[in-house]
């Protein structure tokens, strides 16, 4: 039996205190990523809570991302979440490749389309002009990370058929190599979203589960905007942090 008791004089709620103490553990490499940990059932008896109080601590950690849960088997210890910092420009490609990770694409389609009032606007065009749709899965080690759609200027894509190269080459790389179009600069806005039925074949995740919606402007060197995407990002594998001095 494990030698922990939560404290009832205290302030923090037993729940919390329960939360703190799994995370601990995690973070001492105890319970390792795929790691089952204890049943909601074993938290009541182990540390004399009520049941709704061992629930609220594993629901909470399913909910962030710490833990997982697979029917009928239990409670699992999730992966390290991504991170990457918004102090500078980032390619997500080069972001994984640092931390160790094999990044990889998977396009959905590439199309020519008329531009909403949000992507004309973006981009700074006229609504209804011509606009490249690029539309892809991107991958963490064989693991659906984002799924994302880039919007294009057609006046500067000559041949849209060459974006299918990024699958294997950035699309940055691509848009210098085969357009002659630098991107060094982006503006990005995040919020919270929940995953919908059309995200979650794609992303292998339930309906419902935190994501973020992340729109990003890339500018060439003149700041003149040359891609729109929004890309819908799973909460539970990705975090995005900023320093501040």
């Amino acid at each position: 039996m494990e030698k922990f008791q939560l404290d009832t004089s205290i302030f923090v709620p037993l729940y919390q205190q329960l939360k703190e103490h799994i995370i601990e553990k995690i973070d001492k490499k105890i319970w390792k990523p795929g790691d089952k940990i204890y049943s909601e059932n074993q938290l009541y008896e182990m540390f004399a809570v009520s049941r709704n109080t061992a629930k609220r601590a594993i629901e909470d950690l399913v909910q962030e991302g710490i833990l997982y849960r697979i029917q009928g088997k239990g409670t699992f210890v999730s992966l390290p979440k991504i991170e990457q910092s918004l102090s500078a420009f980032y390619s997500f490609s080069e972001v994984l490749s640092k931390k160790g990770l094999k990044p990889k694409d998977v396009v959905l389609g590439i199309k020519v389309i008329e531009a909403s009032h949000q992507v004309a606007k973006a981009l700074r065009i006229e609504k209804g002009e011509q606009v490249v749709m690029l539309q892809r899965i991107r991958y963490a080690n064989d693991e659906p990370i984002i799924l994302e759609s880039s919007y294009l200027p057609k006046i500067l894509i000559n041949n849209e058929e060459k974006l299918k190269f990024v699958a294997c080459t950035p699309l940055y790389n691509i848009l210098n190599n085969n357009f002659n179009i630098s991107v060094n600069s982006a503006k990005e806005t995040f919020e919270p979203t929940l995953i919908r039925e059309e995200e979650k074949f794609h992303l292998e995740v339930e309906v419902g589960s935190p994501a973020l919606l992340l729109e990003r402007i890339a500018y060439d060197p003149s700041k003149k905007p040359v891609e729109f995407c929004k890309s819908i990002v799973r909460g539970d594998r990705c975090k995005f942090y900023t320093e501040l001095v």
